[in-house]
């Protein structure tokens, strides 16, 4: 029993890795599936990996997959209006950050509970995506080569069969974003705060942090995150849908617990968190290759949130009772 509370997360990864390897043996291993895998997830990984500075503090964000909508919404409106890259990526992470501190002001300043408060914006959100898009997909002319080149485009890395493959932008900003949360979270007082909050909020108050304060940054951490996010599938896709980033929420939310799992303490690590990143990428990749259909995999992602959950709470009792 103390084996799989300590590593039924790391035993789950070794076994979606061994049952796909064995049943797609030509094509799951190859360097070329495992780079199409980094860019299938890095959007994941920026939002699970920011998400996690919230859930540090044992708090939720349930609006990002709206802002990631309408960030991606925000930037290419402004490029149909003829706004350069820079200026309109600027402004839809300002639409991020401004998304954040609004979901921080209503949690920790106003008090409502976060799950409440962000499930009310995460309608707001996605209200004002449909509402700035007019319900439509901007696609095509309307965004500009080089931001849709940014998302097929990177660094060589290898070559194979006549064909350059590329290390994608996309898995080097995911790479930046998680190293920038890491040390922020492991690093600094900042993170040592946000932990402290997560253990006990009122002991925390008690011993001079500033809980309301760093709860309202965190959540503008988790709501710039959200922006970036929304831009790099905006990017991949050479185009903007109201709905395009509500799925990313729920994966998040499953890849943090996943991770938990992995944490000797039971806590959100991002670290552990990317590593729940790569599993739900690596089966939803091994699924879609055997063709599996995509309710099922749906499926399986809220059972694995239930397992992941259930894993967290038994390695944490078991911790307390050592």
């Amino acid at each position: 029993m103390w084996l799989i509370r300590r590593f039924g997360g790391l035993f789950g990864m070794i076994a979606v890795v061994v049952f796909f390897a064995a049943s797609l043996p030509e094509t799951f291993l190859t360097l070329r599936n495992w780079l199409n895998i980094g860019q299938q997830i890095s959007m994941l990984a920026v939002i699970a990996a920011t998400m996690t500075v919230v859930m540090v503090m044992g708090d939720f964000d349930l609006s990002v997959g709206s802002m990631a909508s309408l960030s991606g919404i925000v930037a290419a409106t402004l490029f149909v209006q003829d706004w350069s890259i820079p200026a309109a990526v600027a402004a839809a992470v300002a639409v991020g950050l401004a998304g954040g501190l609004f979901n921080g002001i209503i949690v920790s300043l106003v008090g409502i509970l976060p799950f409440v408060g962000t499930l009310a914006t995460l309608t707001v959100f996605s209200g004002l995506a449909f509402l700035i898009s007019d319900g439509r997909t901007i696609f095509g002319r309307d965004i500009p080569a080089p931001f849709g080149d940014f998302a097929r485009g990177g660094p060589p890395l290898a070559s194979v069969d006549d064909r350059v493959l590329l290390l994608p932008n996309l898995v080097i900003v995911a790479a930046l974003v998680v190293l920038v949360v890491w040390v922020v979270l492991e690093q600094t007082t900042y993170g040592r705060r946000l932990y402290a909050i997560g253990g006990n909020r009122e002991a925390a108050r008690l011993a001079g942090v500033p809980v309301r304060t760093l709860r309202l940054t965190a959540f503008a951490f988790t709501g710039v995150g959200a922006a970036l996010a929304g831009l790099m599938y905006a990017s991949r896709v050479a185009s903007a849908n109201p709905t395009q980033g509500d799925g990313l929420m729920l994966t998040a939310i499953a890849a943090v617990f996943l991770g938990m799992t992995l944490t000797r303490d039971g806590q959100p690590r991002v670290l552990a968190t990317l590593v729940g990143v790569v599993v739900l990428g690596v089966l939803d990749n091994g699924l879609t290759q055997m063709r599996v259909d995509s309710y099922v995999r749906e499926v399986l992602v809220g059972t694995i949130i239930l397992i992941a959950v259930g894993l967290s709470a038994l390695g944490r009792d078991g911790l307390v009772r050592r």
